[in-house]
């Protein structure tokens, strides 16, 4: 079991945690536990990517998370059930309220393969065709997390301000001598 922490972002970087997605193994494929606030309401756009980075890239909310998972390069975008590549999830559906908390299960995948990659959330609904809209008009990507339990953004920044203060205690200190 893995639980990944989903924050917001942009192309101006990572921001705020918003939740958390469990992933876990089960008879019925990959089950993803969602519990995430602060989201547009509505239907989403939900994949697995195939980097572990959400960082922007040129100019791009979580580039660096790359493309969809595919490992069989079929270059096919046709949902969660079908034989496309395999970064699809089923929509995402988000509560009036900016919640969701529900279970989902992505059939073809297990917790191994998708381990160290990207879950992303897109802005917009997905229709799992490459047609009127490539990858389903989701959109832009506006939250993700990486699959991992140890969260590479959710670091505490007490350090570089701890350091900030003592390097002004210090200044402090030697103007009193």
């Amino acid at each position: 079991m893995i639980k990944a922490a989903i924050h917001h972002i942009s192309a101006d970087g990572v921001g705020e945690k918003i939740g958390y997605i469990t992933l876990s193994d089960t008879e019925r494929g990959l089950a993803l536990d969602i519990d995430v606030r602060d989201l547009p309401p509505g239907k989403h756009g939900f994949h697995i990517h195939e980097f572990g980075d959400i960082e922007p890239k040129d100019g791009k909310a979580a580039g660096m998370a790359g493309q969809h998972y595919d490992p069989d390069n079929t270059g096919k975008h046709l949902g969660p059930y079908r034989d496309g590549h395999k970064g699809d999830l089923p929509v995402l559906h988000v509560a009036r309220n900016g919640r969701s908390k529900k279970r989902l299960y992505a059939p073809r995948l297990t917790l191994e393969e998708v381990k160290g990659r990207a879950l992303i959330i897109h802005s917009g609904g997905d229709n799992y065709s490459d047609t009127p809209v490539v990858n389903g008009g989701g959109k832009s990507r506006i939250a993700g997390g990486v699959i991992t339990n140890s969260c590479p953004y959710c670091k505490p920044q007490w350090p570089k301000y701890a350091l900030g203060g003592l390097a002004l205690y210090y200044i402090y200190k030697r103007r009193k001598k």
